[in-house]
């Protein structure tokens, strides 16, 4: 491994919509938006991330009063089956959300660049 592959380190820029103290979007909250308009389901968008029901749950409820509109809505379970969607608001919101994403990580991309060269360089026999 030569040094810059050594050197090379990871820059996360995280971008968090705060509405009051709490976080009304996050790249947790765009990846569930994601998963439960990709499965349809609230459930299975948790399980797909590997967290709870419960947890996946609570963060569609912060999304859902943090906004004008709900950006998940559900339906229960029964004769006729259960599900979730992703709203028209929660699609505009996701759109957003994601082109700022985009947007910083190419305004910080020089700088994160210049930081990963003045990363000390990785020992692979150190223990971390």
């Amino acid at each position: 491994m030569d040094d810059k592959q050594k050197r090379a380190g990871r820059i996360d820029v995280k971008l968090r919509l705060m509405h009051g103290d709490e976080i009304a979007m996050g790249p947790g909250k765009a990846d569930l938006l994601d998963a439960i308009g990709r499965t349809g389901s609230i459930s299975a968008a948790a399980r797909a991330m590997g967290m709870s029901y419960r947890r996946a749950w609570l963060l569609v409820d912060v999304m859902n009063t943090s906004f004008g509109a709900p950006l998940v809505r559900s339906a229960a379970g029964g004769s006729q089956g259960g599900g979730a969607g992703v709203t028209e608001m929660g699609n505009e919101v996701l759109t957003r959300y994601r082109a700022m994403q985009a947007a910083a990580a190419e305004a910080t991309a020089s700088h994160a660049a210049a930081l990963n060269h003045l990363l000390r360089p990785q020992d692979d026999t150190a223990p971390r």
